[in-house]
């Protein structure tokens, strides 16, 4: 009897510290970036609206659940985010539309993880789909798009027909600037200065910002300026998304694979904008390429540059950016990161001339000393020259930020915001 009582208390034991294990597991594996609610407390108790934004973009998909407090006299308060990307994005699963599920629903369990299971039925749940999707065929991107939106359709969140979408390119750009200046404070006073954004992403690259007089409107192409009313206030703003001019798309043009045909799934490309010993292979829009450098009879920065300028050449308006603040995201951010121009957690603020002078000097060292990113000499080319032809000069100041107060500064909470303004009831 003693026994048997020993051995059941040891059973009990061993299956408590199992169950310990398993719930410190489950709580560790979200890591830092997670949000996740107290388990006793339901959601009616604790005021809060949730939302959840996919972000599927041309070189992954990522999943954003922000909590927000909703009572606050200033509109809606960010209390965190929750954040996790994968790769790659939907687009690679163009001619295998049924592929792309698995990470959806991957990501939807990150989700399910972060929102009080009473909030569910209440919670928005919206994937924009951004320049990978804008580039492929149109009937190709609508497959994805039904996928996705099939998967929606069976959880448990609040979705809608129009929950999946493409995003129009001015919008992300729009959404961009609003989640900026939420983070910064400037959107809920009307005479406020608020600052410009840039964004560079894989396949596109966005400018927006609120001009500073009329006449910066009035010279601008009619189809740059939106009108924008959020949180009760009206703003003027310039905005701007250039389809294929994002950072892998230009590098593709700058690399001369636009035009060149696939041979058996692989195409080599020759360019002055790598080192001239270096052969390697490089992956994109579901294409692998073999890409080598060559000795151009010049300077490699300025073979380079001229094989960049041509690539822009009479596709970007320059903007009147005089007296306005910007922030630059993105591959702005991450090849500064890449040169230890900023700190990793914090960023930093660096001047246009930086990113001119740092690809001076990649390229003209990348045979004797090859950067760890072969493709380094290329994008800081590329940076420099798209930032002066967007109006940029050498001297302006940009701030660089992954994150302000813990949240992401991408376009999604900005879009979210608009997301759940369009679902409150019309006041009469």
């Amino acid at each position: 009897m003693k026994r048997s009582r020993l051995l059941v208390l040891v059973l009990s034991a061993a299956c408590v510290l199992v169950y310990v294990s398993l719930v410190r597991l489950h709580y560790s594996t979200g890591g830092p970036d997670t949000c996740r609610p107290p388990p006793h407390l339901p959601a009616s108790v604790e005021h809060f609206q949730y939302g959840i934004m996919f972000d599927a973009g041309s070189t992954g998909t990522r999943i954003h659940v922000f909590k927000f407090k909703m009572d606050g006299e200033d509109g809606p308060a960010v209390v965190c985010e929750t954040f996790r990307a994968i790769q790659p994005g939907l687009s690679a699963y163009a001619d295998h539309p049924e592929e792309c599920t698995a990470g959806i629903l991957e990501l939807l369990d990150v989700a399910k993880a972060s929102v009080p299971s009473s909030a569910w039925s209440a919670t928005p749940l919206i994937l924009k789909a951004t320049a990978g999707l804008r580039l492929l065929p149109i009937e190709k991107a609508n497959n994805l798009l039904e996928r996705a939106r099939g998967v929606f359709d069976t959880s448990p969140f609040l979705s809608q027909h129009d929950s999946v979408s493409i995003m129009d390119g001015p919008d992300e750009g729009i959404s961009a600037w609003i989640t900026i200046n939420f983070l910064t404070g400037s959107l809920h006073q009307a005479h406020s200065a608020t600052a410009g954004m840039l964004d560079l992403g894989g396949g596109s690259t966005q400018i927006t910002f609120s001009p500073q007089d009329e006449k910066s409107v009035q010279t601008s192409p009619m189809d740059y300026i939106r009108s924008l009313t959020l949180f009760s206030i009206s703003r003027t703003l310039y905005t701007h998304s250039y389809l294929g001019l994002g950072l892998m798309s230009a590098r593709l043009a700058v690399l001369g694979g636009v035009n060149a045909p696939p041979l058996r799934g692989s195409t080599e490309l020759v360019s002055p904008c790598l080192a001239a010993d270096y052969s390697g292979s490089w992956e994109y829009a579901d294409t692998v390429f073999t890409v080598s450098g060559h000795r151009a009879g010049e300077e490699p920065y300025e073979a380079c540059l001229t094989k960049v300028k041509k690539v822009l050449s009479g596709k970007v308006n320059m903007a009147d950016t005089a007296g306005v603040d910007f922030y630059a995201s993105s591959y702005y951010y991450d090849r500064a990161l890449d040169l230890g121009l900023i700190d990793k957690v914090e960023g930093g603020r660096i001047l246009v001339s930086d990113y001119t002078r740092a690809a001076k000097k990649v390229c003209s060292e990348m045979s004797l000393s090859p950067p760890h990113n072969p493709f380094l000499c290329l994008d800081l080319v590329y940076v420099s020259v798209l930032l002066q032809e967007l109006g940029f000069p050498p001297q302006k100041p940009l701030k660089l930020v992954r994150t302000i107060n813990q949240v992401e500064t991408s376009w999604a909470l900005g879009a979210i915001f608009q997301y759940m303004e369009a679902l409150q009831p019309t006041k009469n």
